[in-house]
Formats: structure tokens, sequence, C-alpha cells
């Protein structure tokens, strides 16, 4: 186990806004940082990182948090996982406590497959730097390629020996699991027998945003023609390669500080690229791409470059991507290489600075480049022409933002020397297909025919008063618990004439005080268990400190707490992705009005108590019809509410 000193020595130096930083590209929103939710698919961003408070919070999914539990949601670490994680970052010395048996088995299967694929990993690698087999053929083909051995190492390349179950036999060796050896796939278990998937093949480790190992791809080296040149790990629960791109661990930096990504198909695209000084590449690693893959891009920048090869007939096959990638609302450029050249053969036959030029000099709009692609073939041919016009327009038809699309309609006009009137008539019947198809399929909402019978509408849930104001004391005191404010008591005074006046007295008091007294006078329990969890927590922070310490509670090892109260905490920063001072809207400052919202919450939550007693006792009178009504009880309660709407300025 993970020593509490070191725990709290992550929690002390990790900075959640660099750590959520490597996920997702995040921007200034005042005194927090904004982006888009790395849990949902969606154009607008709703996710929020406070570094004052040093939590986040995902108001489209309800997540929220410190680094730590960032790390369990997006990467599905284990605590333990995360809190190792953040110290290797922030360069923290683990101390640990050996692990009993009982906790030794908690590992879930997921877990254990990870360890098993870091395993392997470590073996392919070392196989490859000290071992004969593996110095003589595996790097020696690294080495052929032109690779440094800082690259070698940045990637982690490895190699499988060229023998039926080597890593098998050293993995069972070592106490791993023959399951979780089948389950990632690294050993085939067929008729009681087992042997290595990679056997004779380079290895290149496919990595998570975060560094976990997921898979391997691996590349034969023989001139084998009934054997795959590349092959991957298959599906599993750690693998899915339609979600994950090569490279996007070592590129996540570059590609938000350059604020755009160039994609590739291969691995050694990636690893060349890298070499010239490039970072901010992935490879999709010779699949078709897919959404997730694009929306992993969108995490960290709005920017793809598509880098083609100049192969004619890959670049038409290529072509469908770019539609995908306009669908997810991004800007796309597309780089074409000379015929028989591809971004790995580019890299090593041309130095660092012309790559980077060429780069930027040949980046073009997808039109211009749908066009130079394809108007060779329809040069002469009107039917052919038309048929690439329709094309482009199809793929403006894509792009979400009405603007972009207007834009690209006229470039398209200019170009392809048409009018806008007729491109845009085509673009209007595309949408107007793609909305019906939607409609159809039921992935959208079907207008209701004229004059339809309005059937009675779905009785709302009745909004639970008392959970609100529960939740509002819970605020305040996390909020602004340590403050000291003037106070103004009401006071009941009798006249000559026996009627009750309210007067004022004047008074300091800390918020957190103000509260605890209020609610002890009336022996007051919280309804909600979270609440009264949280409730507990802060009294007992008080006690000791005299203070509130939100830390203790945003790290707390009670999961739906610190949930809770990050929740709470991160509440009121929503308001601040909707820029209203921008909009000339301003919001009176909460310091002004404190006092107010404390006295408020208070009788508010005296009046709801006192309206569930009376209700309480006419139930039980319902109930009950010999038994008499104790009115004398109820009349009291009634004036006693009457009261507090005085108190609170309300008319009853």
């Amino acid at each position: 186990m993970i020593s509490k000193h070191t725990i709290d020595q992550v929690f002390e130096i990790a900075r959640v806004e660099e750590v959520i930083g490597e996920f997702v590209q995040l921007k200034k929103a005042g005194s927090n940082f904004k982006g888009l939710s790395p849990f949902t698919d969606e154009k607008s961003p709703s996710f929020m990182v406070s570094p004052v408070k040093q939590i986040w919070k995902d108001f489209s999914t309800g997540k929220g948090g410190t680094a730590v539990s960032f790390l369990m949601e997006h990467e599905h670490y284990t605590y333990p996982e995360a809190i190792k994680y953040l110290a290797k970052k922030y360069n923290i010395e683990i101390e640990e406590t050996e692990q009993s048996d009982e906790q030794k088995q908690q590992l879930n299967e997921r877990e254990s497959m990870f360890l098993v694929s870091e395993f392997a990993k470590e073996y392919f690698h070392d196989l490859l730097k000290n071992s004969q087999q593996g110095k003589a053929i595996g790097l020696s083909y690294f080495k052929e390629r032109g690779f440094r051995d800082d690259i070698i190492e940045k990637f982690d390349l490895g190699y499988c020996k060229d023998e039926w179950d080597n890593f098998t036999k050293a993995a069972l060796k070592k106490g791993y699991d023959l399951k979780y050896l089948a389950a990632t796939g690294l050993s085939i278990v067929k008729d009681n027998k087992q042997f290595d998937r990679f056997k004779g093949r380079v290895l290149f480790p496919i990595h998570s945003m975060s560094g976990r190992i997921l898979g391997f791809g691996g590349r034969i080296l023989t001139n084998d023609k009934k054997a795959a040149k590349y092959l991957n790990s298959p599906e599993s629960d750690i693998y899915h390669k339609s979600k994950i791109l090569y490279g996007i661990y070592q590129a996540k930096k570059a590609i938000a500080k350059e604020d755009n990504c160039f994609l590739v198909e291969g691995y050694t695209d990636v690893i060349s690229f890298h070499q010239s000084g490039i970072e901010n590449v992935v490879a999709s690693s010779g699949t078709a791409l897919t959404s997730d893959q694009i929306r992993l891009i969108r995490r960290l920048t709005q920017n793809i470059t598509v880098l083609f090869d100049g192969d004619a007939a890959g670049l038409r096959a290529s072509i469908r991507g770019i539609d995908l990638i306009l669908e997810q609302g991004m800007n796309v450029k597309v780089v074409s290489f000379p015929e028989g050249e591809d971004p790995d053969s580019f890299a090593k036959s041309h130095s660092d600075a012309d790559l980077k030029a060429y780069l930027q000099e040949n980046a073009q709009d997808f039109i211009n480049f749908k066009v130079s692609i394809l108007l060779k073939d329809a040069q002469n041919d009107p039917v052919k022409k038309a048929g690439l016009i329709r094309d482009i327009v199809t793929s403006i038809s894509k792009i979400p933002d009405n603007i972009q699309r207007e834009v690209y309609v006229q470039e398209c006009a200019r170009i392809m020397e048409i009018s806008e009137r007729v491109l845009f008539s085509e673009l209007a019947q595309m949408l107007k297909k793609d909305s019906k198809e939607a409609l159809k399929s039921g992935q959208g909402n079907m207008p209701p025919p004229s004059f339809q019978v309005v059937k009675d509408e779905p009785v709302q849930p009745k909004v639970d008063t008392l959970f609100l104001l529960e939740k509002e004391i819970i605020r305040i005191l996390l909020l602004y618990g340590n403050e000291e404010v003037d106070f103004v008591d009401l006071v009941e005074v009798e006249d000559e004439k026996g009627n009750i006046k309210v007067e004022k007295e004047p008074y300091k008091s800390k918020i957190s005080k103000e509260l605890y007294l209020n609610l002890q006078e009336d022996e007051i329990e919280f309804t909600h268990p979270v609440f009264q969890s949280v409730y507990y927590e802060l009294i007992h922070q008080l006690n000791q400190d005299e203070s509130i310490n939100i830390d203790q509670l945003t790290n707390h090892k009670n999961a739906d707490l610190a949930n809770e109260v990050t929740s709470i905490l991160m509440d009121e920063e929503k308001y601040s992705l909707s820029d209203w001072e921008r909009k000339n809207i301003y919001v009176t400052e909460i310091q002004k009005i404190l006092p107010k919202l404390v006295t408020d919450a208070i009788l508010n939550l005296r009046r709801v108590l006192i309206e569930r007693k009376v209700s309480e006792i006419m139930e039980e009178a319902k109930a009950n019809p010999s038994g008499s009504i104790d009115l004398e009880l109820v009349t009291n309660y009634t004036e006693l509410k009457k009261r507090l709407f005085q108190k609170l300025n309300r008319v009853v």
C-alpha cells in the first residue's frame, strides 16, 4: 500500500489544471479554465477546472473531483494507480507498505490485463536491447530504418524472439496468469498449448493518452507470404482499435501547444516525424479513421492536418476520412506527398527544416485538395465535373457550423466557376434529405402533425424543497464558512399592548458558527445522508481547528462525499461558461449579501420543517378519524410560520 505521507504529498504538489491539460485542451475563463467534456461528444464547452479550488466539474455528465478522481474517471485507474501516475509526473518518491494477500486479490481483471501488458512492454524492450537475437535482428531493423537510440526508448520499441513460447514461458515464470495473457492476445491458447502471438516480430507498444499499454503492433521481418506483414493485438477489454491513436501519449503536449495535429497512417510515419522534431503527430494505425479517434484529437485541438501518401488510389480511398473530420466540427487541412513518397520516407530523405517547410507550404484546404485530385479525371467531362462539385458540396454539408458552410460554398463557387445560388440550392436539398433520413432512423424529433390533439403532459416530479435548502446550507458552509460578517438578529419584543414586534440587533460572527448555533438550537438533522456526512465532517474540522479545510473534503476517502462537495463547489463556476460580463449582464457580488443569505437559509429551513410537521399532524388525523386533532399545537405552528414569513419579508 502507498503510505499516507506519499498521498498527502501528491495532493499538495499536483496541479489539477496541469494534469487535466494533458488530456483536454483548456482555455482561460476568468480565474478558471474551460474545455470540451472528455466524457461526452459536445460542441460547446461545459467542462470547468478551478486552479484555486484544485477541482474540476463536467456539467454535461455531472462528474467532478480532484486530479486523482479525473484519472480514475478518464483513464480507469484504480486509486493507487492514479497516485502513482501523479507521483511519477511530479517526481515524488513513493513510500509503500507490504500488501496483504487479500489486497492483491482485489486487483480486478482489467487491471491484471494492464499489468500483463506493462510486463510485456518491458520484456520485449529488454530483449531488443540486451539479447543476442534481439540486437542482431530487431535492433538492426530499427537502426536500418534510421531510428536513433533516444527515439527507440521514447516509443518503448521491442522485439519478440522467433521461438514458439519464449515470452509466454517468461510471463508464467514471473507469476502472471495465463488467463490474462490470453485475454490481452499476447499468448494464443489452443488445445492445451500456448504460444506467442508476436513471435519473430519487432513490436510497437500502443499507449493510452496517459501512457498505459493497451496493446501492440508487430511487424514481421521475414518474407513469409502466409504471414501478415503487420499484426495487431486483438480487441479486448483494454484495447479497442477504433478508439485509440498510435502516438497520442507522446504527442498530446505538442498537439495542445501547436494547436494542430498531423494525422498519418503508420507507426513508422509517427516515429520518423518525432525524430525530425515534429511531435504533434498521431497515426490511425492503418485502419479506417473513426469518429472516436477524431474526438480523441478534438480534446486537444480543433485543427487536423491529414498527411496522405503520394499514391493516387490511396488518396481517393482516404478522402472519405475528411468528411468524418468535418462532421465533428473540426478544421481540416491536407498535405499530399510526391508520388512514391510517404511521411516516413520523406522525413528520412529531407532535412528537418525542409520537412517543416514542405508541410507549411503544401497544406491546403480540403476543397482545393479534392479539386486537385479529382479534377484531372473530370476536366473535359461535364457529367464528371458535376459529380465532383456535388461531392464537394456533400463534404460542405457535413460541417455543423452555418457560417463555415457559407464560406466554403463561396470558395467552391470561385474555384469551380459556378454560381453560389446553384450551390446553396444543392446544399439545402442535401441538408433536407439528411434531416429526413435522421428522422426516419429515429435520430431526430418528428414535428407533430397539424391539428394533432395534444395529450396530457407527463406530471413533472415534485421539487424537494427540503433537499434544496439542506444543499444550500452545505454550500454556504463550504464556500463562506470561514468568513466573518455583520449579522442582524431579529428579536421578538412584546409592546405595552401585547403586540409582538421584531427589532434588529447588529452583531459580528463567523458564518460557520452562525449556522451551527441555529441548527443546534432547533436540533435539526439533515435528511439527506451525504449532506449529513458532509456536515459532520465540517463540524469535526471546526471543533479541531476552528476553520474549514476544503481539501480534506475533496480528497475524502468517501467517494460520494467528495463528489458531492466538488459538485457544490463548482456549481457557481458554470456561470462563467456563459461569459455574462461580455453580454453586459452583471451579477451582485455575493459578499454583499452573505448575512441575508445565511439568515434566509436558516429561516426557510425552519419554515419547511414546520410545514412538514403540520402536514404530518393532519395526515395522522385523516388516518384515524376517531382521534382528535391537537388544534392548539397546529395553531402554534401556524403562528410560528407567520412570524418566519414576517422575518423573511414575505406575505402569507
